[in-house]
């Protein structure tokens, strides 16, 4: 058995992009495939084989990165031939070769139908992937609701509840540390175990400042008294917008401001021409995910991450 990386040989990127994409778990064709490498999203380095002694591939890992990435991101894509006895014990062994490569161990990303676990044959694939990640570190699981918005469902009229302004970083920064707390975001709870609000709030404004969006799409939300009431930050990601980051300070909270803030996001887009308008959110955070379906969001599918379990 050996595991190696891609080379630059264009006969490893046919056999990147012509490893069949089949089984249960959905995963990228060809032409995607092709068009990744194209936008320096994949990259040779970034793309795995485990091969028999013939040379014939018996499994393939796909890692994804911007196109400015110096690690990749996340593991896109992984599959094993449908004929080995333990898949488990061969995608891990995969997994464990890229990690030493990259001197990292990013995180998994499984796409899934809404039922996935209704499907038998689907529900068996993504346990041995789920064995093999959890083998290789990423133990920690969390299920997120992936929504869509389209021109079809139309955009809420702004309603006077809430005026949107400009704000300086100072102020972003102190909206974001304020919006941390309790929230029911799981990554946001499991980062406040080992770094303080003001910390964490620096970590989340550069990450949205390094998105494709623009920093000024940014908006702050207040009453039309001037109280603060919370933000919203449209977003984008190299495919399509996003709905980026949004809340409401927690003294502010049940009083249904979120649509508001939701809807401010949604026509910001809209008027922007978006076709599509995509958003994630944990399905146990139920009051973002009812917000998501009284805009007209739907939900297109679950994503399982699978990720290393937050440092104590």
């Amino acid at each position: 058995m050996f595991f190696r990386a891609a080379t630059a040989d264009p006969a490893d990127l046919d056999r990147a992009a012509g490893y069949p994409a089949d089984g249960p778990v959905a995963a990228l064709d060809a032409t995607r495939v092709r068009e990744e490498f194209a936008a320096h999203r994949f990259r040779p380095e970034w793309t795995w084989f485990a091969e028999d002694e013939d040379g014939e591939p018996l499994a393939r890992a796909l890692w994804w990165g911007r196109a400015d990435s110096e690690r990749p991101v996340a593991l896109d894509c992984l599959q094993v031939r449908e004929d080995v006895a333990d898949p488990a014990a061969l995608a891990a062994a995969l997994l464990e070769a890229g990690h030493a490569a990259f001197g990292a161990t990013p995180g998994y990303q499984v796409c899934l139908p809404r039922d996935w676990r209704a499907d038998p044959a689907l529900a068996a694939a993504v346990a041995w992937r789920r064995e093999a990640a959890a083998r290789t570190g990423l133990a920690r699981e969390i299920e997120r609701l992936r929504y869509e918005w389209t021109p079809a469902a139309g955009t809420a009229a702004p309603t006077g509840r809430l005026v949107f302004r400009e704000g300086t970083d100072e102020e972003f920064l102190d909206v974001f540390a304020r919006l941390s707390r309790g929230s029911l975001d799981l990554n946001t709870q499991s980062e406040l175990a080992t770094m303080s609000e003001e910390e964490l709030a620096r970590d989340d404004f550069a990450f949205y400042l390094d998105c494709p969006g623009e920093r000024a799409w940014w908006r702050l939300a207040h009453l039309p008294d001037g109280t603060l009431a919370g933000m919203a930050v449209p977003s984008a990601t190299p495919y399509h917008r996003n709905v980026g980051y949004l809340g409401v300070v927690p003294e502010q909270r049940g009083r249904g401001l979120i649509d508001e803030v939701l809807a401010e996001i949604t026509r910001f887009h809209a008027a922007a021409g978006a076709e599509r308008v995509t958003a994630t959110t944990d399905t146990v955070n139920a009051p973002m995910a009812a917000a998501f379906d009284r805009a007209g969001y739907e939900v297109t599918e679950i994503r399982l991450v699978l990720e290393p379990p937050p440092a104590v």
